[in-house]
Formats: C-alpha cells, sequence, structure tokens
C-alpha cells in the first residue's frame, strides 16, 4: 500500500494505522460492500443475518468507534491524533465509501454526549465504547422533509424568520420536553440507530437559529421509522426517517438546550461532517483511479496494453492529478478543523464538493477506459461510479455551493 504523504510528516505509527485500516477495508469492507450493493431489498441490508452487523463488529473490535471520545470515558481519543484519523478515514472510504459513512455517523452522537456529558449519560457513552458487537449505532437525526440543503444557508439573517425553524419541536412540559414532528427518509443510519443526536425547534420565532439538540434512545414510547430507501449507489449506507409522536424525554437529555450554542455545536458538526465525507471521497476517487490503472494495464486492444496508448496514459495522468490535489487539500481542511476547532465551514464545504466532484469525475473518466466493461456489475467501478454520483447530494447539494459565500 503506498500512502501519498505530500507536505505531511507521516510516522511508522501513522503508517502502522493507516495499514491496519487497509486491511480491514479491503478484507472486510469491500466484500461485504459488493454484496450488500447487490441485495435488491434495503430491508435486508438491516436483517440481523446481513453482512451489515459482521463489518460494525469487526470495525468495533479494533476500537476505531471510539477514537473521538477521551479515556475518562472509555475512548481512546488522547491516543490517536489528527492525522491518523485522516488516513484511517481515507481508507475506510477506499474500502467502502457508504459504510465508512455510516461509522462515522454512528459515532456523532456520542461524541456530543460525552462533549456535554451528564451524569445520567455517561453511562451510555462508555456502554458505546465498550461495545465490541455493533449493538448500539448512532445517528445525527438533523434533515426534514422541508428542511435539509437549505440549513447550510442558516447564515442569511432572512433564516432567522420563523417559517425556516424546524418542524420537529420541543415543547416544555413541566420538567420534560415533549418532541412532535419527523425527520426526513435521508437520515444517516436512521433505520438502524438505537440513539441520536436530534436537533429540534425550541424557539419558533428565531427559526433556523432557534434551536436544540437532544441526545436520546431511539427506542422511546411515540418513535417510530419509515422504511430504508432504495437509493441509486452507497446502498450499504442505510437511510430513512423518524417520526416523533408526543415523545416524552426528561430535561437532562437536552444536552444543548442553549439555542445560540446549538448553532455553534451544529456548525462544528457541519465542518467536522464536511471534512470526514471529503477524506471518505478521496478515498472512492482512489479506488476508481486503481480499478482504472489496472485494467488499462492488463486490457490488451490494438495489440497492446491501453495504458501504452497515448490518450488513455493521459486521460490516467489527469485522474491521478485531479485525486491528489483533492487528497491534499481535504487532508489539510481536516487538519485545520482539528486544530482550530470549531473549524472552517467555507473550507470544509469546499473540500467536500472538490472531494466529491473528483470523485465522481475520475468514476466516469475510469468506466470510459473499461469501455463497454464499466457498465457491468462483474466490474467494480460500475458500483464506484454511482456510489460517487450520491456523494454529490450528501450532507447538502453540491448546487448549493454558493451557500459558502455566506461564511466568507
Amino acid at each position: 500500500m503506498d500512502i501519498s504523504a505530500i507536505g505531511l510528516n507521516i510516522s511508522e505509527e501513522h503508517r502502522a494505522a493507516a495499514e491496519t485500516a487497509h486491511r480491514f477495508a479491503m478484507e472486510v469492507m469491500r466484500p461485504a460492500g459488493v454484496a450488500l450493493d447487490k441485495v435488491s431489498d434495503p430491508r435486508d441490508v438491516i436483517g440481523r443475518d446481513s453482512a451489515l452487523w459482521k463489518v460494525y463488529k469487526k470495525h468495533r473490535e479494533l476500537g476505531f468507534h471510539k477514537s473521538a471520545i477521551p479515556k475518562s470515558m472509555g475512548g481512546m481519543q488522547e491516543d490517536i491524533d489528527a492525522l491518523t484519523g485522516i488516513l484511517v478515514q481515507e481508507q475506510l472510504g477506499y474500502g467502502d465509501a457508504g459504510l465508512a459513512l455510516s461509522f462515522g455517523v454512528s459515532m456523532m452522537p456520542f461524541i456530543i454526549a460525552s462533549i456535554f456529558a451528564k451524569p445520567e449519560i455517561e453511562p451510555a457513552v462508555r456502554e458505546y465504547c465498550e461495545d465490541t458487537e455493533g449493538k448500539m449505532v448512532g445517528c445525527w437525526a438533523f434533515t426534514e422533509p422541508d428542511h435539509g440543503s437549505d440549513w447550510i444557508l442558516g447564515a442569511e439573517p432572512e433564516f432567522d424568520r420563523q417559517q425556516y425553524a424546524p418542524s420537529v419541536r420541543a415543547i416544555r412540559n413541566g420538567g420534560d420536553f415533549v418532541i412532535q414532528g419527523q425527520k426526513s427518509s435521508f437520515i444517516s443510519n436512521g433505520t438502524i440507530a438505537t440513539h441520536g443526536a436530534i436537533h429540534v425547534g425550541l424557539d419558533s420565532s428565531r427559526g433556523m437559529k432557534g434551536a436544540g439538540i437532544a441526545f436520546m434512545p431511539l427506542d422511546l414510547p411515540g418513535i417510530s421509522r419509515g422504511k430504508p430507501m432504495d437509493k441509486l449507489g452507497l446502498r450499504s449506507y442505510s437511510q430513512g426517517e423518524i417520526i416523533f409522536e408526543d415523545v416524552r424525554i426528561p430535561e437532562w437529555m437536552m444536552v444543548i438546550p442553549d439555542p445560540e450554542l446549538a448553532l455553534n455545536i451544529s456548525q462544528m458538526l457541519f465542518a467536522a461532517a464536511n471534512g470526514s465525507l471529503s477524506l471518505t471521497f478521496v478515498g472512492l476517487a482512489q479506488a476508481a483511479f486503481d480499478e482504472a490503472l489496472k485494467y488499462a494495464k492488463s486490457r490488451i486492444q490494438g495489440g497492446r496494453p491501453l495504458i501504452e496508448h497515448q490518450s488513455v496514459k493521459l486521460k490516467l495522468f489527469n485522474m491521478f492529478t485531479m485525486v491528489e490535489c483533492a487528497r491534499t487539500y481535504s487532508r489539510q481542511v481536516a487538519l485545520q478543523n482539528a486544530m482550530a476547532p470549531p473549524g472552517s465551514a467555507k473550507h470544509s464545504l469546499s473540500a467536500k464538493i472538490l472531494a466529491t466532484e473528483t470523485a465522481y469525475h475520475v468514476a466516469s473518466e475510469a468506466i470510459q477506459i473499461h469501455g463497454g466493461y464499466g457498465m457491468s456489475r462483474e466490474f467494480l467501478i460500475e458500483k464506484l461510479f454511482r456510489d460517487a454520483r450520491v456523494g454529490m447530494l450528501g450532507e447538502e447539494n453540491n448546487s448549493l455551493a454558493l451557500a459558502g459565500g455566506s461564511y466568507l
């Protein structure tokens, strides 16, 4: 395994962590991702006999799930530096982008709970860290049927208006909160999560800026799930709606009841999520390039390997250049975010857009190099192309890149 190290000081410890992640990606994630992609009914992807849970179990055994949680709560945060996390995430994306994203989202509510730890919540964080079976899965319930990509426009003054408030509301009732409303069918891990960080409206008069964040188990009375979404790509990455009907939670589950703080944390999560997503799709872009290079070296056309044809050689070099540019920028943004919390929203958004569009372009070019075989499901590149296309819609639609101007 060759690790591109331009501009970075990669130690033997970093290399060892990346190699461990690469073995897991190729021996466990890649075969499972291919198998799950072929499952016709998305409900079977999350069934108890699904390969999904075997991958989750192995991921937990390696301890990757607790890398961002303090040691005082059972995690490994102090033992893992930012560069290690970056290299690992790239490799997970190389193995299977859908599974890599699912792992990342699963961590988020427990990370939030560890930051705003309350005595009643800390046991759940510890239990998550100790989980080696994949029994505890998290989600970040953010988007709603009427709110999705527009959330990144929250920096615009007009989104302070009431009509832009979250439709999932938390109303005080005595010493509790009562939650009512529906999260969208795009909630990552929404169909499998045992716990969630739930973005709720507390003060609708403040629009998008009047929200709070609750941490809760998702088996409470009044919570139900929709069916898993049947998607073009990232089919190993289950998404589905969560419905709240008069769900009562104690006050301590509202871990961030202050809308101003919730807005800052949401922007931090936005930066972290986009930073992680960019690294994941750098991994996918590398996988697509490697498939194209391998095929070009082995496929004989016109009496010689494809790679000896000048047009193919030039195409491959341009693909290589794009991947390396996306990799270098995504790594630098992730490093900067880690060193200077809460991170840069504009840089994270731009890295996500660059990486996903690079992955899509490289996968598309790889299909051209494969010729007719590129559209055959017998070849991995067909799946990578579909996965890359869905990536351009993840977190927020790339078409809303203009929203980045709100953060300038």
